[in-house]
């Protein structure tokens, strides 16, 4: 099989997936309990309102004076699937009424990607290096150390390292001497979201040696803003990509390949290099690319913690107030992204390893 046709029917199974995931959104919101009419009146709206707001979201169909009528479950599935289909997202009902679905995302993604894009290097660079380490040197006190410090750290929950991270931080000048917030530069606190705009508005003033040393600044406050939070979103990876890591190093130095290496008189350093470690990335490369789900899937509850209104809070807020077309919009979007990493996920592993084809 090509490549192409192989993506073409990756493509095309991805279809009934995503119809199958935003139903179960659709069921859940509208065939629930939840009642967005009710959770944008609140407790004082009386009945004409309400029945006028059921109208303008489809819920109600006007057939007389004072008179309306349900529309059919069906009807209003159909026309959520449509919608979604043809990327006509709508406004959101409840969250932030008469907005658009892509202006409330693009007002929140910016948050939860950068929150999420940290989580990811911290995973990567502290997770593989440290199984990489481990497994090169087995059964010795720095393989020991190393995964019992990662099976600790992953047992840990994200809720409660959250919690216990945020207190450390906000004490630290009664316990280390020196406030996390005036640590290297300058910030408002641990709780919160850094302003992503003061990065590039100096630069916007002309690229003076004063504005890009603003710029270059108000980056590293905004990286170190996010990084606690990113330390606990990326935890329970980091704990993986660790574990899995030091697995394959193990299993790939005692392969035949690695042996023939050693008697053809290759040196330790080409060995682990050329050998060693591109095929050990191999059974790592679903989990690194795994860790996009982070970006909404797993950030919910420290978003919460530490009270950054990203994607993920704003998610859980449009499926408990009922916005349905807010939270169809954002899990529709971020399947087509999961899919489509998973597509990119095989196409990475022809790169790492030629012998990887895409026969049936």
């Amino acid at each position: 099989m090509s490549r192409w046709n192989y993506f073409l029917r990756r493509v095309l199974l991805a279809i009934p997936i995503l119809v199958f995931s935003t139903s179960i959104t659709f069921l859940i919101i509208r065939a629930g309990p939840t009642d967005p009419v009710a959770a944008i009146l609140g407790p004082t709206g009386d009945p004409q309102q309400y029945h006028e707001i059921a109208v303008q979201l489809g819920i109600e169909r006007k057939v007389g004076p004072n008179q309306w009528v349900d529309v059919p479950l069906w009807e209003q599935y159909l026309d959520f699937i449509v919608d979604l289909f043809t990327f006509n997202l709508g406004t959101s009902w409840v969250i932030s009424p008469d907005t658009s679905v892509y202006d409330v995302m693009a007002s929140r993604a910016p948050k939860t990607i950068w929150l999420g894009f940290w989580s990811v290097l911290v995973a990567l660079f502290v997770g593989i290096p440290l199984g990489f380490y481990a497994g090169l040197n087995p059964n010795t006190l720095s393989d020991y150390s190393a995964s019992f410090g990662g099976i600790v750290w992953r047992a840990m929950p994200n809720f409660w390292l959250a919690v216990i991270l945020s207190g450390i931080l906000t004490q630290s000048e009664q316990l280390f001497g020196v406030a996390w917030e005036n640590f290297l530069v300058q910030t408002d606190g641990v709780i919160g979201a850094p302003d992503l705009r003061t990065i590039y508005r100096p630069l916007e003033a002309g690229l003076t040696v004063a504005n890009v040393q603003t710029a270059f600044t108000n980056l590293v406050a905004a990286i170190k803003w996010i990084l606690p939070a990113a330390l606990v979103l990326g935890s329970s990876s980091m704990g993986n990509e660790m574990r899995i890591g030091r697995t394959a190093v193990l299993e790939t130095i005692n392969s035949n390949y690695v042996e023939t290496a050693k008697a053809k008189g290759l040196g330790p350093r080409i060995i682990v290099w050329k050998h060693v470690f591109r095929n050990a990335l191999i059974p790592l490369v679903p989990i690194i690319t795994g860790e996009a789900f982070l970006l909404i899937g797993g950030s919910v509850l420290v978003e919460s913690v530490f009270a950054i209104n990203g994607i993920g809070l704003l998610y859980f807020k449009a499926v408990k107030q009922g916005d349905l077309p807010l939270a169809g919009g954002l899990i529709f979007i971020f399947i087509v992204l999961t899919l489509a990493i998973n597509i990119i996920q095989d196409f990475l592993y022809t790169l790492i390893d030629p012998r990887v084809g895409y026969e049936d």
